[in-house]
């Protein structure tokens, strides 16, 4: 497609909530990318953020901008891009997708040169899924460089089969600690404390809310069973690790996620990264699933080794850029 002249493009601008029908344009769009990239231009949190009934003005700003009908493959109007910021307080983070029928025509800059007319890049950090060429492109246009760089590794291998009996809860856990699943009604307290102690130092994953956690428990892939604790003879929450189940999709089979591996600071040194980390990875593989992956900072050596020694490799990353100064 030759590019369009897209200054005469239109840019809505949702502050808030942007409502079901916007939801499922946004939606739409989201999956035409991800199929076309293998990998979904949106995070978690910010798909978490739009779907909320309690996203304010304060916590999400959205934009879109919407191909006329002479640039159109189609009939009508179309929704050629979409920019979210997920906002805490003076900061927020970026994210842009572009439908793959408008991609090369500029539309990333229109809805950037949007949100620096609506609201400025001051506070902003922006997430490139993928580390696309195009986004180191438009980041460096803004004066903005890569911060942070978070890698997806996968491990690869044949499932056990079916008709072999598999064990649950196999591995032997240390003195005074055992392995149990997730309890829903019963957990999510002590479950979000334990998390915002084992990731104080991190920027999203220490931040998760009750009202984080009851969003992804009220997913379709949610499964209790798949959501493992290492406690005390007290029942106090020591470690976790928590899987994920990715349903296939164009071209992509379905795929095991090794979703989030926590340890408190006071039972760090015990082992039980690995152990859970293991019982993960073949509650997954009994399911019949192939392929497992996960997210890991770049930097986090220890964790990266422990990967690696587990078989997996790095598969694809996706990079953080922010200002060139504060």
């Amino acid at each position: 497609m030759s590019p369009a002249k897209t200054d005469s493009w239109p840019v809505t601008v949702v502050p808030g909530a942007p409502g079901p029908e916007l939801l499922q344009e946004i939606q739409t769009v989201i999956a035409a990318a991800e199929d076309a990239d293998g990998n979904p231009p949106f995070s978690e949190q910010t798909l978490v953020e739009l779907k909320s009934a309690h996203a304010s003005p304060q916590s999400v700003l959205t934009l879109l901008t919407y191909a006329p009908e002479d640039a159109s493959p189609t009939v009508g109007e179309d929704l050629a891009g979409v920019a979210v910021v997920v906002l805490n307080g003076n900061e927020g983070v970026l994210e842009i997708v572009v439908h793959p029928a408008y991609r090369n025509d500029g539309v990333g800059a229109i809805l950037a040169d949007k949100l620096v007319e609506v609201r400025g890049l001051h506070g902003i950090k922006a997430w490139s899924h993928g580390d696309h060429e195009a986004a180191a492109d438009l980041a460096a246009s803004y004066g903005f460089r890569a911060i942070r760089e978070l890698w997806r590794m996968r491990l690869v291998r044949q499932a056990p089969s079916s008709a072999e009996p598999q064990p649950t809860l196999e591995y032997p856990a240390p003195d005074g600690v055992s392995l149990r699943t997730f309890v829903p009604d019963q957990d999510e307290g002590a479950w979000v404390a334990a998390n915002a102690s084992a990731f104080a130092h991190h920027p999203e994953q220490g931040a998760l809310t009750l009202a984080d956690l009851q969003a992804r428990m009220a997913e379709p892939w949610f499964d209790p069973a798949g959501f493992f604790l290492a406690v005390n003879a007290s029942q106090e929450i020591l470690g976790f690790h928590w899987t994920k189940l990715h349903p296939a999709r164009a071209g992509q089979a379905a795929m095991g996620e090794v979703y989030v591996v926590g340890v408190i600071p006071d039972a760090q040194g015990l082992g039980l990264g690995k152990i859970l980390t293991k019982q993960g990875i073949d509650h997954l593989q009994n399911a019949g699933l192939r392929a497992i992956m996960l997210y890991v900072d770049a930097d986090n050596e220890a964790a990266v080794s422990l990967y690696r020694k587990l078989g997996f490799t790095k598969w694809d990353s996706d990079v953080m850029y922010g200002p060139l100064s504060p």
